[in-house]
């Protein structure tokens, strides 16, 4: 690895210092009412409020993809603006019905990267990854579909419950331009649909791509490029690490390509533990939809 290496160790040793302060921490007693939910404190923190909302849907893509279009389609008057706490970044925030569900989606600053080289990207990054949203949809653009997979391959990096907005169909076909969002949904792994959201077209099954992810009706399997040779021997090493550190982390490829890029952030989550009280809280909220699915299909 060449010049790396010393960098790498660093990263190594400092990891095996932290661990051995690390005390497990006991598990959360829940509360009454919305609070009750485990990710309440991460999401309060972030600004999210979950009253009166069963989901939480993140809404991601590059400028100019019409993202901001497909928000407004799907929230309509239910919707509100305000600043990321202690950011002047505005942050819009609106709500959907769809099967008796009430969804909270939450529009992320448009960006084309997750690498937090800015403050947009920095919200981006870490509502995704310290949020766990129930679902993340990127918009993309159909007439630049190409450029648009950088943020889209980057998102599912960081999580499996995504789907594909395939934003300016339209404009795609005036211009000659064919996608095949099915072709595009078996290359990518996640649910992909075409969208015009100035029409409404699409946008119903988009709501339907969302509620099937959310509530585990389709499996979502990413396919992630294999990183470069020398890349990849670094992975090898910082993964089972990080895996340990948070047991069940389902990103822990991507955690391990922000610590060998030195994001703080990310490192002081893992080594503080933060990551491993996510991913504990994200399978307690889990258990009881399992439990309720499992009591639904024995009733049949």
């Amino acid at each position: 690895m060449g010049k790396r290496d010393p960098e790498r160790a660093g990263v190594r040793e400092l990891m095996r210092k932290e661990r051995r302060k690390m005390k497990p921490q006991p598990a959360a007693q829940p509360a009454a009412g919305c609070a009750a939910c485990p990710l309440y404190d991460p999401l309060q923190a972030m600004g999210i409020s979950m009253a009166r909302f069963d989901r939480v849907v993140a809404l991601a893509g590059n400028p100019n993809t019409g993202k901001s279009t497909v928000f407004n389609a799907l929230t309509g008057l239910r919707q509100h603006t305000g600043n990321w706490p202690g950011k002047t970044v505005t942050r819009a925030e609106g709500g959907f019905r769809y099967r008796d569900l009430d969804y909270k989606l939450v529009d992320l600053p448009g960006t084309y990267s997750l690498l937090s080289a800015s403050q947009d990207e920095e919200i981006a990054r870490n509502f995704l990854l310290f949020g766990r949203p129930d679902c993340t949809v990127v918009v993309a653009d159909a007439t630049a579909l190409e450029r648009n997979l950088n943020l889209v391959l980057q998102v599912l990096e960081v999580t499996e419950r995504a789907v594909i907005c395939v934003n300016l169909m339209d404009e795609a076909r005036r211009k000659g331009i064919h996608v095949d969002v099915g072709v595009l949904s078996d290359e990518l792994g996640v649910p992909a649909v075409g969208t015009v959201a100035r029409t409404g077209e699409g946008l119903p099954e988009l709501a339907g791509a969302i509620w099937e992810v959310t509530e585990g009706q389709v499996r979502t399997c990413p396919r992630r490029p294999d990183p470069p040779r020398e890349l990849r021997r670094a992975l090898e090493e910082l993964v089972p690490m990080i895996e340990r550190l948070a047991p069940g982390l389902p990103n822990a490829r991507w955690v391990a390509y922000r610590l060998l890029d030195g994001d703080h952030r990310v490192r002081q989550a893992l080594l503080s533990g933060e990551l491993a009280e996510l991913v504990a809280s994200a399978e307690a909220r889990a258990a009881p939809r399992r439990s309720r699915k499992i009591a639904l299909q024995g009733a049949q």
